[in-house]
């Protein structure tokens, strides 16, 4: 069950960085891709 837990408290500290990271990069990502396609 330790194992268990464990895994779950890094799913979860993965899952609260992925959130705080994921969300600029979307955001910087779409801003690239619409410039991209304002240039032609």
């Amino acid at each position: 069950m330790q194992n268990i837990s464990g895994y779950k408290g890094i799913g979860l500290f993965i899952d609260l960085n992925l959130d705080r990271f994921l969300m600029p990069a979307a955001i910087a990502t779409a801003l690239f891709v619409s410039a991209f396609f304002a240039s032609f």
